[in-house]
């Protein structure tokens, strides 16, 4: 039966309330111009595919899949390029593998990409040597360089935004519908973190046996069905953004023939952030009307009314696959501020999908300014999560971090044993510290190993 659609709602119904985190234009004859041209684009994605997402959620939130969310904190304009493309869709991809042998459920793959162009920052502006200019919001909004013209915002980058996303998804559409020739591979992919030294004898030979057990798994399987693995473990491929510019993703949003509702068409799953998530703005009034499903994130200061009131907010009727909601605590927090949001959203019979972020409720600044994550804190928040999850009666579905597949030094430890005086060998990001591609690969073989025994 169709689900009704919101009342009172239109894709611009957003204007009337507040809006937070949004870019000052100065020119609004050319914001109207390039909202237009994104108007008459193609969409991105595709609403089948949005609804085939709707339905793996709902899966995963009765536990018989597991989300995995990963990507850059933000993408450059810069960096749509074949090799960074390709090795964030590989480090995803072959963590996927590694969580599925472990965890025993199929794992439903959504990368932060193809549109984290924009992000919220503590203050409109930035001050260095009595210069103050107009922060950094993201590519889609302005520029990094520290100059006056970089900074101010333009319209026009949206439309840039567009194009660079439509380019990465054309890119990693080719790159599933041909196979990566070593994602099936285990004994082939970069594992280079099993070899050092910081890393106990024991655990590396496990590692190194779950590897050797995913490889015969996979060769098994090819033999046993006279086809390639590819045909066997066929590979789905969502996207993500957090949905901050609502000029951007309003001007993608359209109602499409024989199906109900309206579609936010810059990506298959867009979320609300933890500054972006007030009751009466205008993200909750512009995401309650489309028929995505839709991430909030909330962190260690939320409180159950405050969780309750958003979820019926942006799923009045309660739908499977719908809700997905990106709990942030920080492993400091998260055994005194997750337990009473588990214990109302489970007492009210709401349906979401629960994801842990392990990221943002972990940041920390070093004696020499660097901003940083440690790998140990994240670990431990995951499996706090998963441990709390379990005591509530609820399920851990998912994961969602910030990530590359490049060799970036900007989060302390894992088995390479990072450390502070490391950090600015080569820290690339632009905004938050993300995991390395060994980082990830060791962050999901412990998950594997603690989370689905």
């Amino acid at each position: 039966m169709p689900v009704p659609a919101a009342i009172d709602w239109s894709p611009d119904s957003w204007k009337q309330r507040l809006a937070a985190h949004q870019a000052v234009y100065a020119d609004r004859a050319a914001v109207d111009a390039a909202v237009e041209k994104l108007r008459s684009l193609p969409p991105l994605v595709t609403s089948g595919e949005v609804d085939r997402l709707r339905a793996l959620i709902a899966d995963a939130q009765q536990g018989r899949r597991f989300l995995l969310q990963g990507g850059d904190c933000a993408e450059t304009l810069a960096d749509c390029r074949a090799e960074v493309i390709a090795s964030k869709l590989k480090i995803l991809l072959q963590m996927s593998l590694v969580l599925v042998h472990g965890l025993r459920r199929p794992v439903v793959r959504v990368g932060r990409f193809a549109g984290q162009y924009a992000k919220p920052r503590s203050s409109p502006v930035e001050a260095r040597d009595g210069v103050t200019l107009p922060s950094y919001f993201g590519d889609l909004v302005n520029s990094a360089e520290f100059t006056p013209e970089a900074r101010t915002p333009n319209p026009h980058l949206m439309v840039r935004g567009y194009q660079h996303a439509a380019m990465t998804l054309n890119f990693i559409r080719s790159l599933i519908a041909g196979g990566f020739a070593d994602l099936h591979h285990p004994e082939y992919w970069d594992l280079r973190f099993l070899h050092h030294a910081n890393l106990p004898e024991a655990l590396r030979a496990e590692y190194q046996r779950m590897t050797s057990q995913l490889a015969e798994a996979l060769r098994f399987m090819e033999l046993l069905g006279e086809k390639s693995v590819d045909d066997l473990t066929s590979v789905e491929f969502f996207t993500s953004h957090e949905g901050l510019n609502l000029l951007y993703e309003s001007a993608q949003t359209r109602s499409v023939p024989r199906r109900t509702g309206h579609y936010n068409l810059t990506t298959h799953l867009p979320w609300i952030g933890e500054r972006t998530r007030a009751l009466d703005g205008a993200h909750v009034e512009f995401f309650r009307g489309v028929r995505n499903p839709v991430g909030v994130k909330i962190g260690p200061r939320g409180t159950p009314d405050e969780l309750l009131a958003l979820i019926d907010a942006l799923s009045p009727h309660n739908e499977a696959g719908r809700m997905v909601v990106i709990h942030r605590m920080g492993a400091d927090a998260i055994a005194r501020s997750l337990p009473p949001l588990l214990e109302r959203v489970k007492k009210e019979g709401r349906t979401v999908l629960w994801v842990c972020d392990p990221m943002h409720g972990n940041g920390m600044t070093t004696t020499n300014g660097h901003k940083t994550r440690s790998f140990d804190a994240i670990l431990r928040e995951i499996e706090l999560a998963a441990a709390l999850h379990k005591q509530a009666g609820t399920i851990l579905g998912g994961v969602h971090f910030e990530l590359t597949g490049e060799d970036v030094t900007e989060c302390l430890g894992g088995a390479r044993g990072i450390k502070e005086s490391d950090l600015s060998t080569n820290f690339t990001s632009l905004c938050d510290p993300r995991l390395n591609y060994e980082q990830a690969m060791e962050m999901a073989f412990l998950i594997a190993r603690r989370v689905g025994g």
